[in-house]
């Protein structure tokens, strides 16, 4: 008697947690489960993969201090070549040049390198002349920086961009040591008032997470033109961005999505490593500059495009289902422990990376800043369909 009471107790008490979920609907048990599902997909990436990067504890890199070359392509870049380029010149390191392509502009951008190159002899300068009948994008600015370069190690940045210190060189080029073909940094936002600066950092530091923390487990599958380093040899010994040529984007992802490998890959986390660069003033100029970077991701590698596919696709379901069962009056307490769970089983992987990416403010606005992000998506994807890029500027 008393064992069928607690049988039948048990059975009663499962019925009535089921009402709960579903309020007697199949709809709301089948969401419910596939709302599970993505909290656990998500789980899974942040305790496998993004944990590599938060408890990271690889040892310094040692390698011998080899001549590097220093390659900035710049478009009416005067104001932003005038505020970080001494920056760049004035790194401690021993053998070093710089090389701006000055790419067809029209501002003062030739006379402040031609002034700047007789106060700084490792300042060389290549300027592209403008040609009507040919249009050009980054990919050949570059290209003509690359083959003007004196060294094999080849470090790339932006007009925008500045070294977080004078070390930038130093820490970036420690790293190739034999084999070592590629290395990978953080292209940081410069931290300003106002929500959006947030919501921008929030983007790269999400997108930093994921290429470092895969790149640990040997997917390497992107990189960022603000901070960037690979060998001229590797350059030209996979002929460059011929296969990608024809798009106007790419010129840093495409090339790391197409060369890189577990065996020639490494990364720099150091914050003396980071570049900074100031992020859009307005949504408008954002949704342009992203709507640009998101034209190259159908091009990455299958593996590539399924794993950020189940990331965000999980993510997304997590919130979507939260709201269906809301719609479907499943008992909000239930629905609360789930979101606060999900939140809180990913919050020290978040904050430890975070932490290590110098980007320490936020964690805190994590449960704004993912919905928000999450909502704006789509708004990036329709853009870049009915957006024809026609020039890198």
């Amino acid at each position: 008697m008393t064992r069928g009471f607690y049988i039948c107790q048990r059975a009663r008490n499962r019925r009535g947690f089921y009402n709960m979920i579903s309020n007697n609907n199949p709809v709301a048990e089948v969401v419910f489960i596939v709302l599970v599902l993505s909290w656990l997909i998500q789980l899974l990436f942040y305790w496998i993969s993004f944990r590599r990067l938060a408890w990271c504890t690889g040892a310094i890199p040692q390698g011998e201090e080899q001549p590097v070359s220093v390659i900035i392509c710049a478009k009416n870049e005067a104001l932003n070549l005038r505020k970080n380029l001494e920056s760049v010149l004035n790194q401690k390191y021993p053998r070093f040049e710089v090389i701006v392509v000055n790419d067809c502009s029209w501002d003062e951008t030739g006379t402040y390198l031609e002034e700047t190159s007789k106060k700084y002899e490792h300042l060389k300068i290549v300027n592209i002349k403008e040609q009507e009948k040919y249009r050009h994008g980054k990919k050949f600015a570059l290209t003509l920086g690359i083959k003007a370069a004196a060294n094999d190690i080849l470090l790339l940045t932006d007009a925008d961009c500045m070294p977080a210190g004078p070390d930038w060189i130093s820490k970036m080029s420690q790293h190739f040591t034999s084999g070592t073909e590629i290395v990978l940094g953080y292209g940081a936002m410069k931290h300003e008032p106002g929500f959006l600066n947030r919501l921008i950092r929030f983007d790269g530091f999400l997108i930093a997470m994921q290429y470092f923390s895969f790149a640990l487990g040997g997917f390497a599958y992107m990189g960022v033109g603000r901070n960037l380093a690979y060998r001229k040899s590797l350059f030209f010994k996979t002929k460059g961005f011929a296969n990608h040529y024809h798009i106007f984007s790419g010129d840093d992802d495409l090339f790391v999505n197409e060369n890189a490998n577990r065996r020639n890959t490494k990364i720099e986390y150091r914050p003396g490593s980071f570049t900074y660069s100031e992020s859009r003033k307005s949504f408008g100029a954002w949704l342009k500059q992203k709507s640009r970077h998101l034209g190259t991701a159908g091009y990455y590698k299958t593996g590539d495009k399924f794993r950020l596919f189940m990331n965000w696709f999980s993510n997304v379901l997590m919130y979507a289902g939260i709201v269906s069962l809301l719609i479907l009056r499943t008992d909000w307490r239930i629905l609360l422990s789930v979101y606060l769970g999900y939140i809180l089983f990913r919050f020290p992987v978040f904050w430890k990376c975070a932490s290590r990416l110098q980007e320490k403010d936020l964690p805190w606005l994590y449960p704004v800043l993912e919905p928000v992000h999450l909502i704006i998506q789509p708004v990036f994807f329709f853009s870049n369909l009915f957006t024809k890029q026609k020039a890198w500027k």
